[in-house]
């Protein structure tokens, strides 16, 4: 969704009409008022300026002409005061030293009372700079007792921004000045908080626009609802709870209403559906439930609606939708709407034919095929109906939407050929139709636009690599996956010009070298044939993610891969060797996969030094040897640890307990996502594991699971009660080791364990009662006996019990011999039968029988 709206009624146009005199007048041939200029040296005298912007405010000079300062044209009064940073905050991929100057251009430092001379000032912005909450209380409201007498001097100040400085959490109280004409007021992220002492607005009954967003409150003030001139209000990205308060209605002026990113957890009060002055609502990322009421058909003057995310808001919208009219954005994207696509489509075009600019409603439950009547939407630019249950066809009356940049309907069931209409669609800049789209491209097919964008996983594109790629000059984003490409990289694609920020090519047939590659952020190159050594690494300063797993590349990992601060490496499944480059330390991985290489060398000693934030390691199925270190206890975030079938010896450490995230629900993530801002969609690491015998890929759900396998190496000792407080933990796998002693009974506390295997080791003694605690494991642990063989154990659930002295005793020699056929048959025939039924059961049971013939082969060999 774009900024709320400018506001258009009477006091609002007193602002505009004020601020744009004094704007028409800046080239003003007056020279300014000499108390006016001497007040603004004063000021400058006390701020901090690193980047010297205020360098043009020197003595004798005239201050209309000073950067930030805008006078009137006859009379030289300064008028408003614009002092925010020049510089724009940089995105997520710009370099550090863009991130420096942007710092580097705020000002700091005391604001002077000098600035009290300026007594014609209409408008004061000192936003997102480095002013202390002393000093701008200070100067603002008066200390020490709080009388808000400073401002009431600049008695003619309409508008007002003192956002992205820090004040005090609980001072949202001095905005209790007594200023009647100040009508726009922004205070967005200032780390106001809630306070407990009731808010006097009674001299600020003029106020038109209020931004509180990105604070700390959790409830909506109440004295805001005696605002009745209020015709915006922004308390988005703040921590409101509980239900959306009905007083919003009585707000009657409200033509800007925006609650995004907050926790409101009610069903929307009908009383909202009353504002028909309302323009902009946003209630979008919050908890909202229940239905969407039919009088949303009430909003006859809104033209941006936005309740994006709020996965339990549900109902069916398209008989209310033919009465918005003047409707220009719509975001119902990610919630339970179950309505037709057709029928949503033909009660929009009742009304909002001209109007409509963009529509998102992705991730929902739309069924039903797209129809003619979405060519007639001559305005759309942007369409989204992404992960739907749409199918049928592309309409050819598509290609009449001649203003379309973004077009999104990825992980639907939509099916033909590639319509030749989108030939007209020039102003086309995103295209995606990844993911169940079956569509079969002309052999000579060729783009006829220049996206940035494309999107075309699961396409059946072919053996060939697409030609048609040449000719895009603006593309920075490509996903062609699992597309059918079985033929070599060609040079041309190696080499083109322009850096890709995301490239994925993975499960196709890919095959030749990749000694270089033109990407900045994120490469997948997963499951090809790729040979030869790692591609250069020395242009990707900024990657963040390098899947190269699953290939037949050979050679070492050079050391300048640890000069890239990289959060995801995936090397898996290739011929690679050597030992593990310490330059790696410099990374700052959140996951980390070099499993089922010829990886030698021990277990890394630095692997906690930098990475902090690591929630996957796995290392399984090489050649490391020697002890686990300790550091590795120190990985807070770890979620998922995998050393199996190395070389490893020594004991499990005890630290082994300080691994929170196994042991503290707190400290874990529902999602292990990124946010990319050159995707359509968020972005899932994903991770195959090796759970309960089997291996399989976790993306979305990658979060949600909590593993350890050290199995099939040569761990000595016990195992340690510590082992029991990973309470998180839903898969542990010790088996094939050196293990002694008894099987601790602090396992019983790890209530919510799968999958527990610790068989063919040399454990001992009575398997603790406590055991019986893990309902989880009693439930999916079909071959559960399986999990203890290989050992000295006794009682429940195996058949051998135990006598005093906790020795295991053959129960089919104490028993009669009915009893022991008995025993047998049904023992037989409960762990044969599902296996003649279920091929999965069937496949772990013959793994682990391969386990136990090659441990006692290592043995008696």
């Amino acid at each position: 969704m774009t900024a709320p709206l400018p506001i258009s009624l009477f006091p609002f146009l007193l602002l505009n009409a004020a601020i744009c005199f004094t704007i028409c007048d800046a080239n003003s041939n007056a020279r300014c008022i000499q108390s006016e200029r001497e007040g603004l040296l004063k000021f400058k005298n006390h701020l901090i300026d690193p980047s010297n912007r205020l360098s043009s405010w020197v003595e004798g000079g005239d201050c209309c002409e000073w950067i930030g300062v805008v006078c009137h044209n006859s009379t030289g009064q300064v008028h408003q005061l614009n002092l925010a940073p020049t510089l724009s905050e940089p995105d997520e991929f710009a370099p550090c030293f863009e991130w420096e100057a942007y710092e580097r251009s705020k000002l700091g430092g005391k604001i002077n009372p000098s600035l009290l001379e300026l007594k014609h000032l209409s408008s004061l912005d000192l936003s997102y700079n480095n002013f202390s909450s002393i000093y701008i209380l200070k100067f603002f409201a008066g200390f020490p007792e709080g009388i808000p007498h400073n401002l009431g001097n600049l008695s003619k100040l309409h508008y007002l921004d003192l956002g992205g400085n820090y004040l005090k959490p609980k001072s949202f109280q001095w905005v209790t000045f007594k200023h009647p004409s100040l009508l726009k007021l922004r205070l967005s992220n200032c780390c106001l908080e809630d306070d407990p002492s009731p808010i006097s607005v009674n001299s600020t009954k003029s106020l038109v626009i209020l931004d509180l967003s990105g604070n700390g409150f959790s409830s909506v003030p109440k004295s805001i609802f005696s605002l009745h001139s209020l015709m915006s209000f922004d308390l988005s990205e703040n921590s409101l709870e509980g239900p959306i308060p009905y007083y919003f209605g009585n707000i009657s002026f409200l033509e800007v209403l925006d609650l995004t990113l907050n926790h409101l957890n009610s069903s929307i009060p009908n009383s909202l559906y009353s504002l028909n002055r309302l323009q902009f609502l946003s209630r979008g990322e919050n908890q909202l439930q229940g239905t969407i009421s039919r009088t949303i058909g009430n909003l006859s003057s809104i033209t941006h609606l936005d309740l994006c995310s709020n996965f339990m808001l549900k109902g069916r919208l398209s008989t209310s939708l033919e009465y918005l009219c003047k409707l220009k954005e719509m975001d119902l994207s990610y919630k339970k709407i179950e309505d037709g696509i057709s029928e949503i489509l033909q009660s929009l075009s009742r009304c909002c034919l001209g109007s409509l600019e963009s529509l998102d409603m992705a991730d929902n439950e739309l069924s039903g095929h797209l129809t003619d009547q979405l060519g007639q939407f001559k305005n759309l630019a942007y369409l989204s109906l992404a992960r739907n249950k749409i199918f049928g066809p592309i309409q050819l009356s598509i290609g009449e939407l001649s203003s379309l940049k973004f077009f999104d309907v990825s992980e639907n069931q939509l099916n033909g050929i590639f319509p030749l209409c989108f030939g007209q669609l020039e102003s086309l800049e995103t295209l995606d139709f990844g993911h169940h789209t079956i569509f079969e491209p002309n052999s000579s097919w060729i783009l006829p636009f220049q996206c940035g964008i494309i999107e075309l996983g699961h396409w059946h594109l072919g053996q060939k690599f697409p030609q048609w790629l040449k000719f895009q000059k603006k593309l920075s984003v490509l996903d062609i996956s699992d597309a059918g490409i079985s033929n070599v990289m060609p040079t041309w694609f190696l080499n083109l010009p322009i850096p890709f920020k995301y490239l994925n090519l993975s499960y196709n047939q890919l095959s030749g070298g990749i000694s270089y590659l033109n990407v900045t952020y994120i490469v997948y190159l997963s499951s090809n044939r790729f040979t030869g050594q790692l591609p250069r690494v020395n242009h990707w300063q900024n990657l963040g993610h390098l899947n190269l797993g699953s290939n037949s590349l050979t050679g070492k990992i050079p050391p300048s891969l640890g000069h890239i601060n990289l959060s995801m490496l995936n090397l898996r499944n290739n011929s690679m060797f050597g030992a593990l480059p310490s330059t790696l330390q410099n990374s700052s991985l959140i996951m980390l996969d070099f499993s089922e290489n010829h990886f030698n060398g021990s277990v890394p000693e630095w692997i906690r030094d930098k990475h902090s934030r690591l929630k996957v390691l796995s290392l399984r199925s090489n050649n490391f040897d020697g002890h686990i270190p300790h550091k590795i206890c120190d990985l807070q975030y770890l979620q998922n640890l995998d050393l199996a079938h190395d070389n490893i010896s020594g004991t499990i450490p005890k630290c082994f307990s300080n691994l929170t995230a196994m042991a503290n629900r707190s400290n874990q993530s529902n999602y292990i996502y990124e946010w990319v801002s050159t995707r359509t969609t968020l972005f899932y690491l994903s991770a195959l594991l090796v759970l309960k015998g089997q291996e399989d890929e976790f993306s979305a759900t990658l979060g949600l699971v909590t593993s350890m396998d050290l199995s099939t190496n040569s761990l000595t000792g016990e195992i340690p009660n510590e082992i029991g407080s990973l309470i998180e933990l839903r898969s542990l796998n010790l088996s094939t080791n050196l293990l002694a002693g008894n099987i601790p009974n602090e396992i019983g506390n790890m209530e919510l364990m799968e999958s527990l295997d610790l068989s063919v080791n040399r454990l001992n003694g009575e398997i603790p009662p406590s055991i019986s605690n893990l309902n989880f494991l009693n439930h999916f642990n079909v071959f559960e006996n399986f999990s203890y063989m290989g050992n000295h154990l006794c009682g429940p659930p195996l058949t051998k019990s135990c006598n005093t002295k906790g020795i295991p005793t053959d129960v089919a020699n104490n028993g009669s011999s009915s009893e022991g056929i008995l025993g047998f048959v049904i023992g037989f025939w409960g762990v044969v039968a599902p296996l003649f039924f279920n091929r999965s059961w069937r496949h772990a049971y013959y793994r682990k029988l391969d386990q136990v013939e090659s441990f006692l082969n290592d043995v008696w060999g």
